[in-house]
């Protein structure tokens, strides 16, 4: 039974989600992303490959493996009440493989999984160079996911890589086919304008495909900034914001080493610092406190931005 009291799963949650109005959907790295993303107001959680790999000192080539990935998506299922995604790359393997991997991460408490249709040396999907596996070998890797899924409201979002390597009729054919197959939400990657994605969603209209289409909205990539209002209006329901949270978390980081290291202090950063009631309350930490404060941390809590460091709890 869900928090709420209701029975509802997380993967029948995310099915209704899905359906409704357009929902941003921004990618954690982390648990404590994740609940900060869910305390933010926003209803999915999207497990991005891009940013455990980046917050693993890795790049985005495929390099993280099932057994890995599961432990880093349950932590961040685990720590949110709302429906998570995981990228899952190209499904670590063949179908035999694809099956595992949707039942580790069912178990796992994830409520869906994104595959793509690029070769298992795969890149990110806004960069060139990127090799696909025939059509046939992924409409597989689709069926067998589906059919090893015990929830049956556990979603399948099957990726297109095919803009940039076979152009957008190419991505709009795999999709039908990968449609045809039982995924049960599509997403063609890194398309170029506004216009392409009108030109996808109508396609897919007119073949009388009707599940729900996600777009990736990250930065620095071959698509253009639109809103998540110009997305509805293109007839998408889900938009990602896979690695946002990472890179304005790490270009803070790395100014805030540079003054540290420069003046010897971090004094001038409290004001962008969360305090330490802060971090406790989005820990949930706060209730149980003065219970259990002695096994973790020794003396006050002030949480004061402005108070004195040499007096301050370490």
């Amino acid at each position: 039974m869900m928090p709420n009291g209701s029975t509802r799963s997380k993967a029948q949650r995310l099915r209704e989600l899905l359906t409704g109005r357009t929902r941003a959907i921004p990618g954690a790295c982390n648990a404590l992303t994740a609940m900060q993303i869910e305390r933010a107001g926003f209803d999915i959680v999207y497990v991005s490959g891009a940013a455990i790999s980046a917050a693993r000192g890795l790049p985005d080539i495929g390099l993280i493996p099932l057994e890995d990935m599961t432990r880093e998506a349950a932590a961040i299922a685990r720590s949110v009440t709302v429906p998570t995604i995981v990228d899952a790359d190209t499904g670590y393997g063949p179908p035999s493989v694809v099956q595992e991997a949707v039942q580790e991460f069912e178990r796992a408490g994830l409520a869906g999984m994104q595959i793509e249709d690029q070769e298992e040396t795969k890149k990110c999907g806004h960069l060139s160079g990127k090799r696909l596996i025939p059509t046939g070998d992924m409409v597989d890797k689709i069926t067998a996911a589906v059919q090893a899924k015990r929830d049956r409201d556990f979603i399948i979002v099957a990726r297109t890589d095919a803009r940039t390597v076979d152009g957008l009729q190419a991505a709009v054919q795999r999709s039908i086919a990968y449609a045809n197959a039982g995924a049960d939400a599509l997403f063609p990657e890194a398309l170029l304008s506004a216009e392409e994605f009108g030109t996808f969603a109508l396609a897919m209209r007119t073949a009388g495909v009707q599940v729900p289409l996600i777009a990736n909205m990250t930065e620095f990539g071959k698509t253009p900034y639109l809103s998540v209002e110009a997305f509805e209006a293109l007839g998408y329901r889900g938009v990602l914001f896979p690695v946002s949270t990472l890179r304005v978390a790490a270009l803070a980081v790395e100014k805030l080493l540079q003054e540290l290291r420069f003046f010897g202090s971090q004094r001038a950063w409290l004001d962008h610092m969360m305090t330490r009631q802060e971090l406790y309350r989005l820990l949930r930490y706060e209730n149980g406190q003065d219970q259990t404060r002695s096994a973790y941390e020794p003396g006050d809590t002030s949480t004061a931005r402005n108070e004195n460091p040499g007096t301050a709890p370490v």
